[in-house]
């Protein structure tokens, strides 16, 4: 069995070395993560957030970088850069970031279009579908704008509940009520239609 090498402890992780630190990483120690997160963080956030340009998406790509970094440390080459192995792993995260909400948007917009297609008919023809998405448009046009905006963020944007309530600087609660009141306001509308 292969023998720890002694690592002499600076009290002051902050001067170590990079190639240091993820060393001491691999031998799970706390402090030195807790150093290259200081060193680090703010790079791999503004990295995040231009690739995400959400703020909340960014600080949970960030999160999930540090957290990489513990579970794989293994995978760092010592004789690269440090700094370039990090970031491409934000870069990655956050791309992948980026792509499941891209997917969640389109999932929820296929979902909200079967819905709607239900209330107006359900056909396969090109034509008809651009009608519907008129009809459906005209019929979220009529609705309070409160839940008019709660809607497109949630379906059109692909955002969550809680993201729609950052946005918004709303409670939780109040932006679950508008997408319910709104799509209950909706299914009215379109049945008159």
């Amino acid at each position: 069995m292969a023998r720890r090498p002694h690592v002499a402890r600076d009290s002051n992780d902050v001067a170590s070395p990079d190639e240091e630190l993820i060393a001491r990483v691999l031998w799970r120690e706390e402090p030195a993560l807790s150093a290259i997160y200081d060193r680090y963080s703010r790079l791999i956030f503004t990295i995040a957030l231009r690739i995400t340009g959400d703020r909340q998406s960014a600080e949970e790509v960030t999160q999930d970088v540090f957290q990489a970094v513990w579970q794989s440390a293994g995978s760092f080459h010592p004789n690269s850069s440090f700094s370039a192995w990090l970031v491409g792993i934000a870069r990655h995260r956050a791309i992948d970031a980026t792509r499941s909400r891209r997917y969640r948007a389109r999932a929820r917009e296929q979902a909200f279009d079967e819905q709607i297609a239900q209330h107006v008919g359900t056909t396969d023809a090109p034509a008809d579908a651009i009608l519907q998405r008129q009809v459906v448009r005209a019929a979220l046009d009529k609705l309070p704008q409160p839940q008019r905006q709660a809607l497109d963020l949630a379906y059109y944007s692909g955002l969550t509940c809680r993201e729609i309530a950052v946005q918004l600087g709303e409670p939780i609660g109040t932006v679950k009520s508008r997408l319910r009141l709104g799509l209950s306001r909706l299914r009215e509308i379109l049945a008159e239609t």
